[in-house]
């Protein structure tokens, strides 16, 4: 692939530079502690690595929504100690109040981690005085924040106009895994969208069926294509208004030659709850009382059959109720094929979205796709085929 973006590779020598590394170090806190440090260990790569090169890493992120009002409760202060220990070196704070002459006492090979970006109101509107105020702070500037990269802020957007701009290794990896899953894949190309509502993936669909020859649609989202087809879904979580737009998808999907691939067989209940009763039926013998939670044994064995013919899948969203039992087996089982596919080289499978990430996580193989993106928003905007902002100003 022509990359169109410098990496830590095109830095040359950087001993003594400052340069200002975006990451997201976002993560959630309960009693003052990190309950999920993922995204503090996504950062340590490229932040020892500037380190090791003699660079004065200054790293900027935000945390929470403070609208340019500072706050103890919203302050990085409090992430310092849990980076300090994923990272297994020390890390200053800085705080706004004389940053600058904070930063003029680093050392080569030192780390600090600046106060929130958020603290400042003009940093979410790109303001450009936010971003000469950062820019004073560094010689060059690494984004390394895919799941910010959606947002044209000073601190995500500003900067590489300003600065030397080049991707971090994390991005670096997010950019390479995204261009061989929908930028020049290997075909067959396989996408799994699911979800409760097809109003909140609409985009997505309607990008993928021009770039995908399967798209298997599962969750609830499902239900309204198959209310779209005729079917009558019961009790079921169905947007009846928009059997339409379904219509109008499925239809573009033939034009595309785009195969469509609903469940035939579902897994039914009459209540939502951990282990009911249920009934495995055809999709037209599901009684006005019941509700679908998930995909049926026969249709999840007849879509493993179809990932065995890609050689590229996208996956975005569970096949059914995941958090509940039974209601995993359609989401858990796929993942496995997926992984299993994975792992004898015959598929390269990308991921990303918040539930995708808890549910592959709950079918025990995270770890065995080729990337699993932790970017939400980033990654949803990218499956709509949106340009990201952080990501378009990193272009050469």
């Amino acid at each position: 692939m022509a990359r169109n973006f410098k990496t830590l590779d095109d830095m040359g020598d950087i001993t003594g530079k400052r340069v200002l590394v975006r990451e997201d170090l976002n993560v959630p806190m309960a009693d003052g502690k990190v309950t999920d440090d993922t995204r503090l260990r996504a950062a340590i790569q490229t932040v020892a690595e500037l380190a090791d090169k003699g660079a004065k890493v200054l790293v900027l992120a935000h945390f929470g929504r403070p609208k340019g009002n500072p706050s103890a409760e919203l302050s990085l202060a409090q992430v310092v100690k849990p980076f300090e220990q994923v990272l297994g070196r020390p890390v200053r704070y800085i705080d706004w109040e004389g940053d600058a002459a904070s930063v003029a006492t680093l050392n080569n090979g030192d780390i600090a981690l600046l106060e929130n970006t958020r603290f400042f109101g003009g940093e979410e509107k790109n303001d450009p005085a936010v971003v000469d105020r950062f820019a004073a702070l560094g010689d060059l500037y690494v984004n390394d924040a895919f799941s910010a990269a959606h947002r044209a802020h000073a601190s995500t957007e500003g900067l590489a106009h300003k600065l030397p701009a080049f991707a971090g290794r994390q991005m670096e990896a997010e950019l390479d895994a995204l261009d061989k899953a929908l930028g020049n894949p290997e075909h067959p190309v396989a996408a799994v969208v699911g979800g409760a509502k097809v109003s909140t993936k609409l985009d997505v669909l309607k990008h993928l069926v021009a770039k995908v020859d399967h798209l298997i649609i599962g969750g609830g989202m499902a239900n309204t294509f198959l209310a779209a087809r005729g079917v009558d879904v019961g009790k079921s979580l169905c947007e009846h208004d928009l059997t339409g737009t379904a219509e109008e998808i499925l239809d573009a999907a033939d034009a595309a030659g785009c195969t469509v691939h609903l469940p035939y067989d579902v897994v039914v209940a009459k209540e939502f709850r951990a282990n009911p009763p249920v009934r495995t039926v055809n999709v037209h013998e599901v009684a006005a009382d019941e509700m679908i939670l998930d995909v049926g044994p026969a249709a999840t064995e007849a879509l493993a059959d179809v990932l065995k013919t890609c050689k590229t899948l996208v996956w975005n969203g569970p096949m059914g109720a995941f958090e509940i039992p039974p209601f995993d087996a359609a989401t858990v089982s796929l993942a496995r094929t997926a992984a299993a596919l994975t792992k004898e080289g015959q598929l390269v499978s990308v991921a990303g979205g918040g539930d995708t990430v808890a549910a592959l996580n709950q079918a025990g193989v995270a770890g065995e796709f080729s990337f699993v993106s932790t970017a939400g928003g980033a990654f949803l905007e990218w499956m709509e085929g949106k340009e990201l902002p952080g990501v378009a100003a990193l272009a050469r």
